[in-house]
């Protein structure tokens, strides 16, 4: 059964997109819709195994993924020399999907300047490098779109400080770059999931599972999200019906921004809270599982 995506067959045909983070995780499952709607994809990241695995996978499916790249992507000669080897090997690219990234849990009180440096890098830093030389060496001379995979900063983010602080920044970056960037054609947004059900769960420590599993109480929708359901929000915002959207950030998280009632109103059990999930290769976390 191929990738069930809800947007029209061909929709990204002709286009070449790269996508750092495209090993696993949420990037594996943005790679498998795009490739499905004709999208010739560059993948990127640490690993070449992870890639290797989603690039076989995706030719099964049969998808194109053109090459991919391993390669530090918070230095920044590591950075453009790669986008330079990306552009002469494979031609000029259309758009890209930033979703690589990584964190680590941490009170501010006990976190190092290198475990802070850390994920900053992770988080902020690579994504500026992946932006800026995918603009200045291709994008500025014929537009297209960038989709940064943030997170949920407001209101801080007690026992991840680093990663707030960067993702943060990441949003202001989205929309610094979106204003400087609009008068090439190329449009910047960010998409914000909530805890959606990927095996990047199973990384946190066993001793926060149940906490992980009982966070669907503070969720207006009752429920982890798909990872399916965060690809469908990045394929509309790199696609050209999002041609008069820039700058901006769209929550993927089943209202849990909003808070789950208060004082005042105390909500009943969710009858009729669906769920797509078109992701044909989607792996559950095992948190979930038990």
């Amino acid at each position: 059964m191929p990738y069930q995506s809800g947007f029209r067959e061909g929709l990204f045909e002709g286009q070449t997109l790269f996508i750092p983070g495209g090993g696993g995780g949420l990037g594996r499952c943005i790679a498998h819709e795009l490739a499905s709607l004709g999208a010739r994809l560059v993948l990127a990241g640490r690993t070449m195994e992870k890639l290797e695995r989603t690039r076989a996978e995706i030719r099964e499916d049969g998808g194109e993924v053109l090459g991919c790249f391993s390669g530090e992507l918070r230095d920044e000669e590591a950075v453009r020399d790669m986008m330079s080897r990306l552009l002469e090997r494979h031609g000029p690219i259309d758009g890209v999907v930033n979703a690589a990234g990584g964190q680590f849990p941490a009170e501010l009180k006990d976190l190092s300047l290198n475990g802070w440096n850390a994920v900053l890098e992770n988080n902020l830093t690579s994504y500026f490098l992946v932006a800026r030389e995918a603009y200045t060496q291709c994008l500025a001379e014929r537009g297209g779109s960038i989709v940064n995979i943030g997170a949920d900063h407001a209101g801080g983010m007690p026992g991840m400080g680093h990663n707030g602080a960067a993702r943060a920044g990441l949003s202001n970056l989205t929309f610094t770059a979106a204003t400087e960037w609009a008068s090439a054609g190329v449009r910047v947004n960010c998409v914000i999931p909530g805890f959606i059900a990927t095996t990047g769960l199973d990384r946190y420590p066993e001793a926060e599972w149940e906490a992980l599993r009982r966070i669907d109480r503070r969720i207006p929708l009752r429920r982890h999200g798909t990872a399916a359901e965060v690809s469908a929000m990045v394929v509309f915002l790199m696609s050209e019906m999002a041609a008069y959207i820039t700058g901006a950030e769209f929550r993927v998280d089943g209202g849990i921004h909003n808070g789950n009632g208060g004082f005042l109103f105390h909500p009943p059990p969710v009858a009729r809270s669906k769920v797509f999930d078109g992701f044909h290769r989607d792996e559950r976390p095992r948190l979930l599982e038990s």
